[in-house]
C-alpha cells in the first residue's frame, strides 16, 4: 500500500531518500503554470480586445472627423457598453489556476507519471530490508525519469468559443487602420467632441473650392491659394466652403447664388451653393477674405446648313452642316417636314395626303476631338420614305450640356431618293408614291397597275416580275374592293412595289451582265477544249455583242443620272479605258486563240474580266481628248517606233526561219539560241528574266499587245506585219516594202522624232537624246545587214535598237518628271497613254502595272530573300513539265524548249 504526502506539491523526505532532489522540475512547472494563466486570460477576455479593435479602427482612420457629432456619441456609448459587458463577464469567469494543476500537467507528459510516483509512500513491507531496497530502487528510477520534464505549451485556441471568427475580423480592421490611418488621430476625438474649441496650429482656419461644371473641362479653383479680388468663373460653378474652429468665429456672406429658400446659417461648418450671377463672396472673421465673382454665361449653340443637298447613285442623301458652341455640342437632330404647299397637286397627288409626322434624323457627332466647332455631313437614304423626291423643309437643331438649343434656318429642298430609269420601274415607283401619299388613291393605283399588266409581253422581260405584280394586284384588289385599304395592307403593298421596281430597274443591267458572264465562260471553255477557228470567231462575236450591250446599259444609266441631282464623280481617281481599247483587247484575244496560244489568251481574258467587273461609264474630264503637249507626243512617237521596230524584227526572224526550212535558228551558226530582241546586253545577269520571250507575251515599254516576245508580232491574215512607213514617210502596206526599206523608213522617222523632242534640261534629257542616237545607229546597221541579206546580223542590230529605244523612253520620262513642265506626261511611264489613262496592253501577263519612268517590267517586289532561288527552280520545273506534255500545241512547246535552252 502506497500513499502521497498531502501537505505539498512536491514530495519531501529525508536527505537519504532518493526523492529529495526534485528542484529540477521547478522551472518546467512554473512555465507551464504561467501558460495556464495565459489560457485563462485568452478564453475569458478575447471579447474585450475584439471590442477594443473594432472601436479603435474607425478612430484611427479618422471617421470621427467626418461623421456627425451625434453619430460619434452613439458610437462611443455602444463601444463603452460593449467593453464593460465583456470585461465583467471575463472577470466573473476568470479563475487563477493552482500550481498543483501545472505539476499534474507536466507529470502527464512523462511516461508512468514519475512525479506522482516519487510522492508516493511505502504502505507495506517498510520493516523488511529487502522490500525497502526494492522501494528505493523504484524511487530512484522514477526520479531519473523526472529529469526529462519539460514545460507544456498553453492551448490559446478559442475557436470553440468564437465560431464566427469575430476576433479575426476585428484584427483585420485594426491592421488596415494601422496601414492607412494613424494612432495619433485617436487623440483628436476629444477635440471633435468639444466642438473644435482648439484652433489649427498653422494654415487657414477655412477651406474653399470653386468647381466649374464638368462639361467645361476647366479645373477646380482652391480659394485659399487665390488672392482676394476679382475672379471670373463659368456660370453654374459650385462653391464649397468648410469653416473650422469655434462656431460663429467665421461666417460666410455671398450674393452669387441668388438663393431665397433653403438658405443655411452663415456660420455653418460646411456650406455649398451654385454660382448663378455675379456678386461678392466674403468669409468674415479673423482670417477674412473677399472675392468679386464675374460669371461667364453659357452661350446657346449654333448650327447651319453649309451646302447644297446631294445624292449618290443609290439615292443616299448628303447634307453638309456646321455646328458650334462655347463648350461643345452634345447632340443634334434634323427635322424634315413635307412642304405641302410646294407639292404639285396633280395626278395621284391631287388627293389630300394622309397625316404624317415629320422625319427626324440624328445629326452625326465627332467621336473624338473638340465639339466646340466642327463640320460634318448628314448621310442617309430616304428612298423608301413617303417624302422621297418631294418638296420638304429641313431644320437642324443642336443642344449643349445645359439643354440650351440652337436652330438653323429652315431650308426648302427636294428630298433626294433613288431615281428609276427603266420605264415600267418608274411607273411602279410613281404608283407606290401615290399609294403612300393617301390611302384614298388605292383604287386609282389598282386600275393603273392593271393597265400596266395588260400586255406583259411588251413590258416585262421576265415572268418573275410579272407574277410578282399579279400577286401585288390581288392583295391590293382584296383590300380596295373589300373592307378598305388598312395601314397594314398599305405598308405591305408599298414594300412589295419597291421590291418589284428594284427587280425591274436592276434586272436589265443584271441580265446584260449575266449574258456577258456567260459569253466569257463559253469562251474560256473553248480555250480549254481547243475550239476551231469558226467556233472561236462565233464566240468572240457573241462576247463583243454582250460587251456592247452591257456598256450601253451602263452608259444609259449614267446619262439619266447626269440629268438628276446626282453628285459629280468626275474628280474620283481611277483608271480609264475606252471602248476602242476594250475592242482591241478582244481582237488580241481572238488572234492568240487562232494561233493556238491559249495560255496567253487566257491571261488577257482574265484581264478583260477584271476590267468589266470594275467598269464605270464616266463623262470625259476637262483636258481629255484635247491637243497633246510636245512631251506627250514625243512619248507616243517613241512607243510607236518601238512597236514598229518589234514588228520588223519579228518579220526578219520569220524570214530567217523560212531560209533554214523551218529549223530552229538557234541551232544555226551565229544564233546561239538568241531570239530577236532578246540578246543579252552588257550587264545582264544569268538569272535575269528574258526581256521579251516570257510566256504570256511580256511586253516592254511601247510594245503593243501583239508583241508577244516569241518573235511573232501583230499581223494580218496574210501574215504580213504592219505599222512601218515607206521611205517617203507615208503609210503603206508592209508587204509592199522590203525589210531594208521598212528599216530605212523607220530610221528616218526616228530622226525626225529626235529633232522634235521638247527642250528639256538635265542629265536625263541628255541621256534620252543619246539613247535615240544610239537607236538610229543600230537601225542604220540593221538596214545595211538587211540589204546584204545577213538576217542574223540584222536581228542583232534591231535588238540593240529596241533596247536603246526603251532606254530613251525611260530617260525621257525622267526628264519630263524632273522638269515638271508638262503634267500628265510621266503617267506614260506608269503604263499609261498620253492622257494619263491605263492601257490594258501596258500591263504584264500577271496583270501588274509597269514600272515608273517607262522602265521595263514592274516595280513590284515579286520575290524576297531566299525565296528567289527556290522560286526560280520552281519556274524551271514548271517549264520542263509543260514542255514534256504532248497534248500541248507544238508551237508552244517549241517556245518552252527555247526557254530551257536559254537557261
Amino acid at each position: 500500500m502506497m500513499g502521497t504526502d498531502p501537505g505539498g506539491d512536491v514530495p519531501t523526505h529525508d536527505p537519504s531518500d532518493p526523492r529529495a532532489d526534485l528542484r529540477h522540475i521547478d522551472r518546467p512547472v512554473r512555465l507551464t503554470h504561467w501558460g495556464m494563466v495565459a489560457e485563462e486570460v485568452v478564453r475569458r477576455f478575447w471579447p474585450v480586445w475584439t471590442v477594443l479593435a473594432l472601436t479603435f479602427a474607425p478612430l484611427m482612420m479618422g471617421w470621427h472627423e467626418i461623421v456627425p457629432l451625434e453619430a460619434l456619441w452613439a458610437f462611443g456609448v455602444v463601444a463603452i457598453v460593449a467593453l464593460l459587458i465583456t470585461l465583467v463577464f471575463g472577470l466573473r469567469r476568470f479563475r487563477w489556476p493552482p500550481r498543483a494543476d501545472a505539476v499534474d500537467r507536466v507529470d502527464a507528459t512523462l511516461p508512468g507519471r514519475p512525479i506522482q510516483a516519487v510522492a508516493d509512500r511505502q504502505a507495506i513491507g517498510s520493516a523488511d530490508p529487502a522490500s525497502q531496497a526494492v522501494w528505493r530502487a523504484h524511487l530512484q528510477r522514477m526520479t531519473d525519469r523526472t529529469r526529462d520534464a519539460r514545460a507544456v505549451q498553453p492551448d490559446l485556441r478559442v475557436s470553440s468559443r468564437d465560431p464566427y471568427g469575430l476576433r479575426y475580423i476585428a484584427l483585420l480592421f485594426f491592421v488596415t487602420a494601422l496601414l492607412f490611418g494613424s494612432l495619433l488621430r485617436v487623440a483628436t476625438v476629444a477635440e471633435t467632441v468639444r466642438g473644435g474649441e482648439q484652433t489649427l496650429a498653422t494654415g487657414p482656419v477655412w477651406e474653399g473650392w470653386i468647381e466649374p461644371p464638368a462639361y467645361t473641362g476647366r479645373p477646380s479653383l482652391y480659394l485659399a491659394d487665390i488672392p482676394a479680388g476679382p475672379l471670373t468663373v463659368p456660370q453654374g460653378s459650385q462653391v464649397t466652403l468648410r469653416l473650422y474652429g469655434e462656431v460663429g468665429a467665421l461666417t460666410v456672406a455671398e450674393t452669387v447664388s441668388g438663393r431665397t429658400e433653403d438658405v443655411g446659417g452663415a456660420s455653418d461648418a460646411e456650406q455649398s451653393f451654385a454660382v448663378t450671377q455675379g456678386g461678392d463672396l466674403t468669409i468674415q472673421g479673423d482670417d477674412e477674405a473677399s472675392w468679386t465673382l464675374s460669371v461667364v454665361p453659357d452661350m446657346p449653340p449654333a448650327v447651319a446648313i453649309t451646302g447644297e443637298v446631294a445624292a449618290d447613285a443609290d439615292g443616299a442623301m448628303s447634307l453638309p452642316f456646321a455646328a458650334s458652341d462655347d463648350f461643345g455640342v452634345v447632340a443634334g437632330q434634323a427635322t424634315i417636314s413635307l412642304d405641302a404647299d410646294a407639292v404639285s397637286r396633280d395626278h395621284g397627288l391631287a388627293a389630300d395626303p394622309d397625316p404624317r409626322d415629320p422625319l427626324i434624323v440624328d445629326l452625326p457627332m465627332p467621336f473624338s476631338g473638340d465639339r466646340a466647332e466642327f463640320e460634318d455631313v448628314v448621310v442617309d437614304d430616304f428612298s423608301q420614305h413617303p417624302f422621297a423626291n418631294l418638296p420638304v423643309t429641313v431644320t437642324l437643331l443642336v443642344t449643349d450640356a445645359v439643354d440650351q438649343s440652337g436652330m438653323s434656318d429652315t431650308v426648302a429642298m427636294t428630298l433626294p431618293g433613288r431615281r428609276f430609269f427603266q420605264p415600267v420601274a418608274r411607273a411602279v415607283i410613281e404608283q407606290r408614291r401615290d399609294l403612300m401619299w393617301s390611302r384614298d388613291n388605292g383604287r386609282r393605283v389598282l386600275q393603273i397597275l392593271r393597265a400596266v399588266a395588260y400586255r406583259p409581253e411588251d413590258l416585262f422581260s421576265s415572268e418573275t416580275a410579272y407574277l410578282r405584280l399579279n400577286t401585288i394586284l390581288r392583295t391590293l384588289a382584296g383590300a380596295v374592293e373589300g373592307d378598305g385599304l388598312t395601314p397594314e395592307v398599305q405598308t405591305e403593298v408599298v414594300d412589295a412595289l419597291w421590291e418589284l421596281a428594284l427587280q425591274l430597274e436592276e434586272g436589265s443591267l443584271a441580265d446584260a451582265r449575266a449574258r456577258l458572264e456567260r459569253a466569257q465562260e463559253m469562251l474560256a471553255e473553248a480555250m480549254r477544249n481547243g475550239a476551231s477557228d469558226e467556233e472561236i470567231a462565233e464566240l468572240m462575236q457573241e462576247l463583243r455583242e454582250a460587251t456592247d450591250d452591257y456598256m450601253q446599259m451602263l452608259a444609259d444609266q449614267t446619262e439619266f443620272a447626269d440629268r438628276t441631282d446626282q453628285p459629280d464623280r468626275g474628280d474620283q481617281e481611277g483608271q480609264e479605258i475606252t471602248q476602242d481599247q476594250i475592242q482591241e483587247l478582244m481582237d488580241e484575244i481572238q488572234r492568240l486563240m487562232e494561233e493556238g496560244r491559249m495560255a496567253e489568251a487566257a491571261e488577257l481574258m482574265e484581264q478583260l474580266n477584271e476590267l468589266m467587273e470594275n467598269l464605270q461609264i464616266t463623262q470625259g474630264q476637262p483636258g481629255q481628248g484635247g491637243p497633246q503637249t510636245p512631251g506627250q507626243q514625243s512619248m507616243e512617237d517613241l512607243q510607236e517606233s518601238l512597236r514598229d521596230q518589234q514588228e520588223l524584227s519579228d518579220d526578219a526572224f520569220r524570214e530567217l526561219q523560212d531560209q533554214f526550212g523551218g529549223q530552229r535558228p538557234e541551232d544555226q551558226p551565229g544564233q546561239q539560241g538568241q531570239q530577236p530582241g532578246d540578246q543579252q546586253q552588257p550587264g545582264d545577269q544569268p538569272g535575269d528574266q528574258p526581256g521579251q520571250n516570257q510566256p504570256g507575251g511580256q511586253t516592254g515599254e511601247g510594245q503593243s499587245p501583239g508583241d508577244d516576245g516569241s518573235g511573232q508580232g501583230r499581223q494580218s491574215d496574210d501574215g504580213a506585219g504592219g505599222g512601218a512607213l515607206d521611205p517617203d514617210g507615208g503609210s503603206d502596206r508592209p508587204g509592199d516594202l522590203s525589210l531594208a526599206e521598212r528599216q530605212e523608213a523607220l530610221r528616218r522617222q526616228l530622226d525626225l522624232l529626235r529633232d522634235g523632242l521638247p527642250a528639256l534640261t538635265g542629265e536625263a534629257a541628255e541621256a534620252a537624246r543619246q539613247a535615240i542616237e544610239d537607236a538610229e545607229r543600230a537601225m542604220d546597221g540593221a538596214e545595211e545587214a538587211l540589204r546584204g541579206d545577213d538576217l542574223a546580223a540584222a536581228i542583232d542590230r534591231q535588238a540593240q535598237a529596241m533596247e536603246a529605244l526603251r532606254d530613251g523612253m525611260r530617260q525621257l520620262g525622267r526628264a519630263l518628271a524632273e522638269n515638271e513642265t508638262e503634267p500628265g506626261e510621266d503617267s506614260q511611264a506608269d503604263g499609261g497613254n498620253a492622257q494619263g489613262t491605263i492601257e490594258p496592253q501596258r500591263r504584264d501577263p500577271l496583270g501588274r502595272q509597269l514600272g515608273d519612268t517607262g522602265q521595263f517590267g514592274t516595280d513590284d517586289n515579286v520575290l524576297q530573300g531566299g525565296d528567289v532561288y527556290r522560286r526560280a527552280e520552281e519556274l524551271l520545273d514548271e517549264i520542263r513539265r509543260r514542255a514534256a506534255e504532248q497534248e500541248r500545241d507544238e508551237q508552244e512547246r517549241d517556245y518552252l524548249r527555247r526557254l530551257l535552252d536559254r537557261f
